[in-house]
């Protein structure tokens, strides 16, 4: 009888966790990540709550161009600290963007020795067209990975690293794995800049237009939330490893909805023996469960409780 007793239960709560935000996402997370040759790490936020639903979260992710978000971060917080203007214009030699790495902006200053770009327009590159050069650039000027990764922890982020330039990783690719994060700790990097607790007015709204305007990623986070629905967010791809691995397949960001609040959310793919189709296809229908779920009646969204699933 005591045994039956605690069976129904058991089956009362694992039933009425189902009933809950936190438990419709897990369920619908497992369903998406199961079979998968590939660790999965997912983090939530949804409008109205402030604990993260988060699956895979004791598990470090390789940020891959993700961690281009927290150079931006740093960078920008450094002009607004020494009231340097967004749009003050640079003049570089070509000769510092580096060859054999992802970047348009190299290309369109090939024919010249000297280049003019303001800091906004290396935040763009970097942010929206995840230019490799713009991002070492910006590194520089913020004061290295160093400064970089200490801006971000001021702010009360932790469960995160940035030890490598892209320099660095492209010239060892396990330096990828340096560069770290938990999905908890890159979607409250998200909510932190969101809410203006990193940088703020003119300096924010660099940020902001540089993530609404990605162009990356079209088939990740952007293919599972409708298109007329506003997307900020930075994505990242590894190579793969001789053996055929992706080291990591990321995209990390948010969207509003009608009653001015947002949705974070995060996906970071580790390791994947999948195709790059089938990693993205991951993270667009994680993305598209959280759509639902963040767009459900508010009644359906009580679940306050921060809830894990490794």
């Amino acid at each position: 009888m005591r045994k039956l007793l605690l069976l129904l239960l058991l089956g009362t709560a694992s039933t009425g966790l189902a009933r809950t935000p936190a438990g419709r996402l897990l369920d619908a997370i497992d369903r998406i990540t199961e079979g998968k040759r590939a660790s999965v790490g997912v983090a939530v936020l949804l409008p109205g709550s402030s604990e993260v639903i988060a699956s895979g979260e004791d598990d470090r992710y390789p940020m891959m161009s993700v961690f281009k978000l927290h150079v931006a971060a740093a960078a920008l917080s450094k002009m607004e600290r020494e009231q340097i203007p967004p749009d003050e214009e640079l003049i570089l030699q070509t000769r510092v963007l580096r060859p054999n790495t992802y970047s348009p902006l190299r290309d369109a200053c090939a024919d010249s020795p000297f280049f003019r770009i303001t800091h906004e327009e290396l935040l763009r590159y970097s942010i929206s067209l995840s230019d490799n050069n713009a991002c070492d650039l910006l590194i520089e000027f913020a004061g290295g990975p160093s400064a970089v990764d200490s801006c971000i922890r001021r702010a009360g982020i932790a469960d995160f690293a940035v030890t490598q330039t892209e320099h660095t990783m492209h010239l060892d690719p396990q330096n990828c794995y340096a560069n770290r994060t938990s999905p908890t700790a890159a979607v409250r990097l998200l909510e932190a800049l969101c809410d203006g607790r990193i940088v703020t007015g003119r300096y924010l709204d660099v940020l902001m237009r540089a993530l609404l305007a990605t162009e990356t990623g079209p088939d990740k986070l952007r293919a599972g939330i409708p298109t007329d629905i506003p997307l900020g967010h930075k994505t990242g791809s590894s190579d793969r490893t001789p053996e055929g691995v992706k080291i990591g397949d990321n995209d990390a960001g948010f969207f509003p909805l009608p009653d001015g609040s947002r949705c974070y959310l995060a996906v970071f793919v580790r390791d994947s023996q999948e195709d790059d189709a089938a990693n993205a296809r991951i993270i667009a229908r994680i993305a598209e469960a959280v759509y639902a779920e963040a767009t459900r009646p508010a009644s359906g969204r009580t679940q306050k409780r921060k809830t894990k699933r490794p």
